[in-house]
């Protein structure tokens, strides 16, 4: 595995709007290149505001967020969302599918706001495609309407589509918290082996502490993060 990481926080404060006497920091944190990490913690540890911070959705009032060497900080809130779509890819809890949309058109979606990820396949149907049969759904339903998928399916779903392009950072936020542990467990062998394919680093937010065994690394919010109350 390649050491270098590919995300990295340092000394991040962040102040929630309307809660200014509450601060979430983080002293340090890092991803390597090609590593599969899980972060446990329960509600109200943080672990929104953290992904928050790593996709640069917000930025913190001070420290040092970065992703590929690129410090989040320095860009344009225009240039965070370019940036984001062009090198993460985000499974989201609700899987946020458009419901109307295909499988295929729902999966490709990603790649029409992002020309440089778009640019990394020769052919972004094709490794539709193969994400579909890798991910272990039938090949027909490409062009299934995503709002008639079961959960399961809707979640392989969420997953191809964060893994088209093949963005260096995959961040997903409790996408097994809906399914029986050995639909997890499938889902997770499936997902580490398209990571391992594309040398893509996987970043897991969850509370069930029975993921630990399936990843590299297990972090708890507690160890990384401090809950501060700020006095003024």
């Amino acid at each position: 595995m390649n050491s270098a990481p590919i995300l990295e926080l340092h000394d991040v404060h962040y102040r929630w709007p309307g809660r200014a006497s509450f601060a979430l920091n983080v002293p340090d944190f890092a991803v390597r290149a090609g590593e599969t990490v899980l972060l446990l913690g329960e509600s109200g540890s943080g672990k929104s505001t953290l992904l928050s911070l790593i996709c640069g959705t917000v930025t913190a009032q001070s420290g040092v967020v970065l992703v590929q060497g690129e410090n989040l900080a320095k860009l344009t809130a225009a240039g965070r969302d370019r940036f984001r779509a062009e090198h993460i890819g985000v499974i989201f809890q609700q899987f946020n599918l458009l419901p109307f949309g295909s499988v295929l058109d729902n999966i490709l979606l990603p790649l029409r706001f992002a020309p440089e990820r778009r640019a990394r396949v020769a052919d972004p149907k094709t490794q539709a495609e193969q994400l579909i049969r890798s991910l272990g759904l039938p090949a027909e339903l490409v062009q299934a309407r995503a709002g008639k998928l079961s959960v399961g399916q809707q979640q392989r779903v969420a997953a191809a589509r964060a893994l088209i392009g093949n963005p260096s950072l995959i961040i997903a936020d409790e996408p097994t918290s809906a399914l029986d542990a050995a639909t997890q467990a499938t889902f997770l062998e499936l997902l580490f082996a398209q990571s391992r394919a594309n040398g893509t680093s996987l970043l897991m937010v969850s509370h069930d502490a029975r993921l630990a065994d399936h990843f590299d690394r297990v972090v708890e919010m507690s160890q990384i993060v401090r809950m501060q109350e700020v006095v003024t």
